[in-house]
């Protein structure tokens, strides 16, 4: 008899996420295993890291970032023998690929998790005993539609009707595309039907549980419509590859329920879990939505567990419009992109682009505009002019003059006094409230909207320093002279704020500019970033200091492509 779930269900846990001092878990999905990594697995992992840097920098308290491998299930078996190797040799193989992008990549994970593991498979067994203890499981037969390619059964309301290569009719997943077959087999249920009360519970306390908006209505729509119990296990002749079920060595655990427990497995468990869990905050596309917002949740609450405080969504990278495929021969090599644009004007095209509510498309000359546009141009450009020899000869950071650009108590007011125009105090202000922005929005897992706010505000600095032409200024002149300073003054402290928030994403290149700034490591926080100190009547700890040496062009530029820039490696 199926026991009430034990655990405790943390209202409103998403938003203590931002107290000062507390753990958390950032997660990326764990990877399957039966090819090599693609762009969408790197952009999964750069969102999470992103997030994950950015929360160290606030000084918000300690952190983790957990990623992995897949290596268990019906899919790894067969394509192991297509490949005519072992199972266990593609996995060790693929998952390096793996682990050498996400390096190459720069992703900071301080947990890389493989479900062949010994200490994955005891964390995985021991879940399972408490599913099984909370009499949330028991055996029955099943038959239905299943789909190896995404290792689950899938509802009639789920399928297509379609023809084979061979021109025979066959059903497919509605959502993939992906062909399934008729099984029947005696496996191990889960109750998932009992748990919804408790979803709908868990998700309407916590409204910020899932996010964007757009995956948390779509998470509500599946518990209206029938929740069947689950079966989470796999008749051991048909899958050797695998956990066997503890006690019952005729079945082989499912590997949705061995993937997730990666998680846990990653904290600790069954041991050490409780200092992080449920401090936990998952990175998921879209695809696998349903296994970590309804499965998950369920298995937890059954198991005596609170679910994660958040499921942070992203969609998919088409390339020219077209889903990625194999058959197309148009997936993209992460580590191909990384060579052709750089690490971090990969990195930046692909959280600058990336919007999580919609699919967002690749191709070459997006990226070469893109980086080329934001990172040479504008960016690079702006630190290489006003660090000039011949604008600031000193190569130091100048002072700035109050009596050219005198305080407005009223930031409402936007005359001109001074030497500064009405628009230079809009300016101000507008890089002044950025700092906050953009931790809203990273926050709010809306990355791509904090780097538009960015770019606007380095635009906006461009206009400043153009606007003024200090170039023209005499410097024998001392009235021009304090102009010219407190211009160059201005621009290097937005470039100062612009390199520090820009430290989760581009951290290479945002410490090549701080340290051009001499901004010194424990100088680069985003805790106590303040803007333009001199401006309010307060000392600034950079003026006067010299820069730091100049080290050339912040971003070289990228050259459009021939081809397309895209590389597919097969297994």
């Amino acid at each position: 008899m199926l026991r009430p779930p034990r655990c405790r269900l943390p209202r409103g846990a998403a938003a203590a996420s931002t107290g000062p001092g507390r753990r958390l878990l950032l997660s990326t999905p764990i990877f399957y295993a039966n090819g090599p990594p693609h762009i969408g697995h790197l952009y999964s992992a750069l969102l999470a890291d992103a997030l994950h840097r950015h929360r160290l920098l606030r000084g918000a308290g300690p952190g983790l970032l957990s990623t992995g491998t897949d290596e268990h299930g019906l899919k790894i078996q067969q394509a192991a023998a297509a490949a005519g190797t072992s199972p266990p040799e593609l996995c060790q193989r693929v998952s390096g690929l793996f682990h050498r992008v996400l390096t190459q990549a720069a992703v900071s994970f301080t947990a890389f998790t493989r479900t062949s593991e010994p200490r994955h498979r005891r964390a995985v067994q021991h879940f399972w005993g408490a599913l099984r203890d909370g009499g949330a499981l028991y055996k029955g037969s099943y038959e239905g539609w299943y789909c190896t390619a995404e290792e689950s059964f899938l509802p009639e309301s789920q399928l297509a009707q379609r023809w084979d290569a061979q021109g025979r009719p066959c059903k497919v997943s509605l959502e993939t595309g992906h062909q399934v077959h008729w099984t029947k087999e005696e496996n191990y249920m889960f109750r998932l039907s009992a748990f919804r009360d408790p979803l709908w519970k868990w998700l309407r306390d916590n409204p910020q549980a899932i996010s964007p908006a757009p995956f948390y209505q779509r998470v509500l729509r599946w518990l209206e419509e029938d929740l069947p119990d689950l079966s989470v296990s796999r008749e051991r002749s048909r899958l050797q590859w695998g956990i066997p079920v503890p006690g019952d060595p005729t079945q082989t655990i499912y590997v949705w329920v061995d993937a997730l427990v990666n998680y846990l497995s990653a904290v600790g468990y069954p041991e050490a879990h409780g200092e992080w869990w449920p401090a936990v905050h998952h990175v998921v596309g879209k695809d696998i939505l349903k296994f970590h917002a309804v499965y998950w949740p369920a298995l937890l609450m059954a198991a005596g567990l609170a679910p994660p405080e958040r499921i942070l969504v992203h969609s998919h990278w088409t390339v020219r419009g077209q889903k990625m495929s194999k058959s197309l021969g148009n997936v993209v090599e992460p580590s191909a992109c990384i060579q052709r644009y750089t690490l971090d004007g990969f990195r930046y095209f692909l959280l600058r682009q990336g919007v999580p509510e919609r699919d967002c498309d690749y191709y070459d000359e997006k990226v070469v505009k893109v980086v080329n546009s934001e990172l040479v141009d504008a960016l690079g450009g702006l630190l290489n002019r006003s660090t000039a020899p011949s604008i600031n000869p000193s190569n130091t950071f100048p002072c700035f003059s109050e009596s050219c650009f005198p305080r407005i108590l009223d930031d409402r007011e936007t005359k001109a006094v001074g030497r500064a125009s009405a628009e230079d105090y809009e300016f101000v202000v507008s890089v002044a409230s950025l700092p906050p922005q953009v931790a809203g929005h990273f926050e709010g897992f809306q990355i791509y909207k904090a780097l538009e706010c960015i770019a606007l505000c380095v635009r906006q600095t461009n206009s400043f320093f153009q606007r003024h032409m200090p170039w023209k200024l005499n410097r024998k002149d001392p009235a021009e002279q304090l102009w010219l300073d407190t211009i160059i003054h201005v621009t290097l402290e937005c470039l100062r704020v612009y390199g520090t928030l820009l430290q989760p994403v581009i951290p290479h290149t945002a410490d090549k500019l701080l340290s051009r700034l001499a901004v010194e490591p424990g100088e680069r926080a985003l805790s106590n970033l303040t803007f333009l100190p001199r401006y309010h009547g307060r000392p600034c700890p950079f003026e006067g200091r010299q820069l730091g040496p100049d080290t050339g062009i912040l971003f070289h530029r990228l050259e459009k492509s021939r081809q397309d820039g895209i590389e597919t490696r097969e297994l």
